[in-house]
């Protein structure tokens, strides 16, 4: 049997689920472990966040309060922070990711499901999380001058920047007030199928109180895979149709797809540089089409001209391409 973390064992006998087989699960970018657990006939999922370098109070604190509101994430069977460990009801291996990409006739049904799940969520206002003001704003953004810039040896304008994501970002800041709970990671690659059908979500322990436009741009601007832009725009349409959110929501859905874009490069050039996990560079590409495509909105003018003036014409043309 494989072998689990070290006091695994004893936190799942406590929880009633001695393990009569295990398989470890792919990780993701982070330093927690995912584990499938089997008693007997029933599986559970066991995921491990180690401190110092994890803290499971979050997921729990996020879990929580998505089920109490009936929002469909996985039960929490057992847990213990202190040691890293959480028992979890497991919702499979069926990804949306995988679904979709083996079956395109179901995307557009299975995008308006997500969108709506999105509309629910965000119908119960404000959960008890920090907020996302415009300091986390500009230290998410501050990642692409701070990784990506020095790995292609470019030295940037740092002042001008600030500036520019000021006179770009400020204006929505009093338009996500009361604000909404933003998961921060609502796409297709965390979006379960569980057996029992219907949609589910995981990787939520990061959620903030913000815009109600940051989770569609995670979806619909997905990292991972492409969205078609006819298809990003009937579920932008399908959002603003329920929802109504006012006419300057388009632009700030624009503001928010690129300083999460220009978060993500930044994050996977750190990925590869700090962390050894150079995978994910080619991603980078896809995620700077998708930026130049928000910049080219009026309202990212201030933006778009910066990278005009410091990034140089054939990274932009290139998508970013692999660092050096």
């Amino acid at each position: 049997m494989t072998e689990l973390p070290e006091g695994a064992a004893a936190f799942l006998e406590r929880a009633g689920w001695p393990a009569t087989a295990v398989r470890p699960l792919p990780g993701d970018a982070s330093f927690r472990r995912y584990y499938r657990i089997w008693r007997d006939d029933a599986s559970a999922m066991l995921m491990h966040a180690p401190p110092p370098h994890e803290d499971p109070a979050p997921f729990l604190h996020v879990g929580r309060w998505l089920l109490e509101r009936e929002i469909r994430a996985p039960m929490i069977i057992a847990e213990d922070a202190a040691q890293g460990f959480i028992l979890l009801e497991d919702f499979g291996d069926d990804r949306l990711r995988e679904r979709l990409d083996a079956d395109s006739t179901v995307e557009r049904a299975a995008y308006g499901e997500a969108v709506d799940a999105l509309i629910a969520l965000q119908g119960h206002g404000a959960g008890p999380f920090p907020p996302y003001d415009f300091a986390t704003y500009m230290r998410e953004v501050d990642l692409l001058v701070e990784w990506f810039c020095p790995a292609n040896g470019l030295e940037v304008d740092r002042a001008s920047w600030t500036t520019a994501w000021a006179v770009v970002l400020e204006p929505l800041l009093e338009r996500q007030q009361p604000g909404v709970t933003v998961l921060r990671d609502y796409h297709a690659e965390n979006i379960m199928l569980p057996p029992a059908g219907g949609q589910g979500i995981i990787d939520f322990q990061d959620a903030l109180v913000g815009h109600r436009a940051y989770d569609l741009v995670s979806l619909l601007q997905d990292a991972r895979r492409d969205v078609a832009e006819e298809l990003e725009s009937a579920m932008l349409d399908r959002y603003i149709a329920a929802v109504q959110p006012g006419e300057d929501f388009r632009s700030d859905y624009a503001r928010l797809g690129a300083q999460r874009n220009a978060k993500i490069i930044g994050i996977f050039a750190r990925l590869d540089r700090r962390d050894g996990k150079p995978r994910y560079l080619s991603m980078i590409p896809r995620v700077w089409e998708l930026l130049q495509r928000d910049l080219r909105h009026p309202a990212l003018r201030p933006v778009a001209d910066w990278f005009a003036s410091n990034i140089p014409p054939d990274i932009r043309r290139q998508g970013g391409g692999a660092l050096p």
